[in-house]
C-alpha cells in the first residue's frame, strides 16, 4: 500500500435529486371530450447512497471527487403514468469508514459489513398527480403537486482500518520491522521518527493455515490526542482493533513510563480504547545488554509482558500464539 495511495479523509458535497412535479391531465378521447384528471404522479428523486466494498482499501478514488450529484425524477404524465426516478448515486468506500456531517461533526453512520448501504442524503418525492385531487364538489382539479426540493449537505468521509491487531508505541519502536517479519507486508523501514506515515496491513499466517490482519500504524508522540505528531489520524485507526500490541524497545530508559505514556495517550483520545485486550511486546531484543535485560527482569506492569525480536525470530512463536489466543477469546 503507497504512501501516496493511501487517502483516509475526503470531504464531499453530495446533492440529491429533486422529485418530479405530478401531471395535470385530462382525460380525451373519441366521444368523450370532457374526461376525468388522468396525470400522473412524479419520479422520486436519486439518493446519495453510501455503500461498502470489501474490495476498496482507501479513499484515494475519491480524492478528486468534491460533487457527486443524483438524477431527478421526470414529471408524471397522460394516463396515470407516473415518472421514472431519477437515478440514485452510490458512494463506494472501505469496511470501516465513517460518514460525518461537514458543519456540526455528528456521525451520520459507519459501514463495516459487506454489501451494507445507507442513503446519505435522500432524493425528494415526487409530486402527485391531479387525479388525486379529485372531490365530490371539485370534478375537475387543475391542481397538480410539483416535486420535492433535492438536499444537499457536505460529508466528511474518515477511514477507520479493519484489522485484527493494532501495533501501538512511539516512532522506530519496531512497529514496522515486526510486520514484515511476520507477514508479506513491505512497509518502510528506517532509524528515523515517523518512517511509516500511512496504516499498513500485513496478513500474519499461523497454524492450520489460519490467519489474521495485524495493523502498523504511524506511531503516538506525547500530546497525539491534541493533533501533535501524526495526532489524530493515528489514533482513529485503532478504534477497531479488538486487541492492540504494544512495543516498547528493550534499550528505552523507562519502559514502563513509555507505556504508561501509550496508554495515556489512548484514553485520553477515547476512554474506551483502554479496555480492548492488550499485550506489552518488548522488541529489538536483539539489540538488550546486560543492563537492558536486568531492568526488564524487574518490570511490573498489569499486562503479559512478551520479548521478541523480529530479526532473530526470538520470541515470535510466543507472540503469535498469545494474540491468537486472545482473538478466539474476543471472537
Amino acid at each position: 500500500m503507497a504512501d501516496s495511495n493511501f487517502i483516509d479523509y475526503v470531504k464531499i458535497h453530495c446533492k440529491s435529486g429533486s422529485g418530479g412535479p405530478g401531471s395535470s391531465h385530462f382525460f380525451r378521447a373519441k366521444g368523450v371530450p370532457n374526461g376525468g384528471p388522468d396525470g400522473g404522479d412524479g419520479g422520486k428523486g436519486g439518493d446519495i447512497i453510501l455503500s461498502a466494498n470489501p474490495q476498496l482499501w482507501t479513499l484515494l478514488h475519491l480524492k478528486y471527487t468534491k460533487h457527486v450529484k443524483a438524477e431527478s425524477g421526470k414529471p408524471g404524465m397522460l394516463n396515470r403514468m407516473s415518472g421514472a426516478s431519477g437515478k440514485s448515486y452510490i458512494v463506494e468506500v472501505p469496511l470501516g469508514t465513517v460518514a460525518r456531517d461537514a458543519e456540526t461533526g455528528e456521525i451520520i453512520t459507519e459501514v463495516i459489513r459487506e454489501g451494507e448501504q445507507y442513503v446519505l442524503v435522500p432524493g425528494g418525492r415526487g409530486g402527485l398527480g391531479n387525479e388525486h385531487f379529485k372531490t365530490s364538489t371539485n370534478q375537475a382539479p387543475e391542481y397538480a403537486q410539483p416535486g420535492e426540493p433535492y438536499k444537499e449537505q457536505w460529508i466528511i468521509l474518515e477511514l477507520k482500518v479493519l484489522a485484527d491487531v493494532g501495533l501501538v508505541g512511539l516512532p522506530n519502536a519496531g512497529k514496522s520491522t515486526l510486520l514484515a517479519s511476520v507477514s508479506a507486508a513491505k512497509p518502510a523501514i528506517a532509524d528515523y521518527p515517523f518512517t511509516t506515515i500511512t496504516p499498513n496491513l500485513g496478513v500474519v499466517s499461523y497454524r492450520d493455515f489460519q490467519s489474521f490482519v495485524m495493523a502498523d500504524i504511524p506511531g503516538i508522540i506525547e500530546g497525539a490526542h491534541l493533533g501533535k505528531g501524526l495526532g489524530l489520524r493515528f489514533l482513529r485507526h485503532i478504534e477497531r482493533n479488538p486487541i492492540l500490541l504494544f512495543l516498547v524497545p528493550v534499550t528505552s530508559e523507562n519502559i514502563k513510563k513509555e507505556y504508561e505514556l501509550l496508554l495515556q495517550e489512548l484514553a485520553s483520545h477515547n476512554p474506551e480504547l483502554i479496555q480492548k485486550k492488550r499485550i506489552l511486546g518488548i522488541s529489538q531484543m536483539d539489540t538488550a545488554s546486560d543492563e537492558n535485560l536486568k531492568k526488564l527482569k524487574k518490570l511490573k506492569v498489569d499486562v503479559t509482558v512478551l520479548p521478541f525480536s523480529a530479526v532473530t525470530g526470538q520470541g515470535i512463536p510466543e507472540l503469535k500464539d498469545s494474540l491468537w489466543k486472545m482473538l478466539q477469546e474476543e471472537a
